[in-house]
């Protein structure tokens, strides 16, 4: 070794100072082969050629983005493809991300309601759940509601995925969080009870014999002729308002087919007021937000709006 070339080479200290990691760390790498000396001085000391700056500060990005030193050693030593290496590394980490999205799902649901230690495990196992364990969990919520099975092969294929979660590959937090909400939702007692419950009363519009699950017939006329008015800030109690009511009792009567009659108008009442439920709205929120819908409008202020227009107009 001459003298030009032992001046261009680097002792370990020197690529510390040059490269920021420590000589500790540079001895290590070097003993792995990642960054091998070109040569030693007569005392035995390592020294290192030009290449070795660049060569440790790929081995220090390599190690920032998780790569092993065994496998940084086979990339360097061409034995293995970076570009492969990189697809395998993005991929496991793609599993990592959604790992960790799921659990800070958790957490942040859990810190806003203060949760307890058995109300996080459930919410942890909810989130998750499997997409066949979902699939099943949903599929008992439906069939309890419409009774029976959720068949999603028959008639009631489409009214079913209508009211279905499909939590994407890669969802957000927000859409984790709304799946455990939902979830929790879908397994408690008394939401099925209710929404049973507007399931029955909605099936009582039908023509005997359908068998599908209840379309929102009357609830649909109802926030079609309504919402704008609501919208608009009308009061229910208005003359104004008396213009939507004769348009909603008349549009009602032609669904069920009944007289547009003040009998009609007192079954409206009662109808509207027993299929009023915060919670259905609430279940609208999460499946959108999951399923990457447009968020629905509520219905609650519409139902509410039109019950009072309709007693105050009997009341006159």
């Amino acid at each position: 070794m001459d003298g030009g070339t032992l001046y261009s080479m680097y002792s370990i200290g020197e690529l510390a100072r040059r490269t920021g990691l420590t000589v500790k760390t540079i001895r290590l790498y070097s003993d792995r082969g990642l960054v091998p000396p070109a040569d030693r001085t007569p005392a035995g000391y390592r020294r290192y050629g030009p290449d070795a700056v660049a060569r440790l500060a790929l081995v220090r990005t390599l190690r920032e983005l998780g790569l092993g030193l065994d496998t940084i050693r086979r990339v360097l030593d061409r034995d293995l493809p970076l570009g492969r290496v990189a697809a395998e590394h993005a991929a496991a980490l793609d599993v990592q991300i959604g790992i960790l999205r799921l659990r800070r799902a958790v957490l942040v649901a859990a810190a806003g309601r203060e949760a307890t230690f058995e109300e996080m495990e459930r919410m942890h196992q909810l989130a998750t759940l499997s997409e066949a364990e979902r699939r099943r969990l949903i599929d008992d919520f439906l069939g309890a509601v419409f009774g029976g099975a959720a068949d999603r092969t028959g008639p009631a294929a489409a009214a079913l995925r209508s009211l279905t979660p499909e939590l994407p590959d890669r969802p957000t937090e927000e859409q984790v969080t709304a799946w455990v909400e939902l979830a929790e939702l879908s397994l408690d007692p008394d939401f099925r009870a209710r929404m049973r419950g507007l399931a029955d009363e909605h099936a009582g519009t039908r023509s005997a014999g359908a068998a599908v699950p209840p379309r929102p017939d009357v609830v649909a006329v109802t926030r079609d002729v309504v919402a704008a008015a609501v919208s608009s800030g009308v009061d229910p109690r208005s003359l104004q308002a008396e213009a939507v009511v004769a348009r909603l009792t008349a549009a009602c009567a032609a669904t069920v087919g009944r007289p547009d009659d003040a009998e009609l108008r007192a079954w409206l009442v009662r109808h509207l007021a027993t299929v009023n439920d915060p919670c259905r709205d609430r279940y609208g929120r999460l499946l959108a937000l999951i399923n990457g819908w447009p968020a629905p409008d509520p219905l609650t202020p519409v139902i509410e709006w039109a019950v009072e227009a309709l007693s105050t107009g009997a009341a006159r």
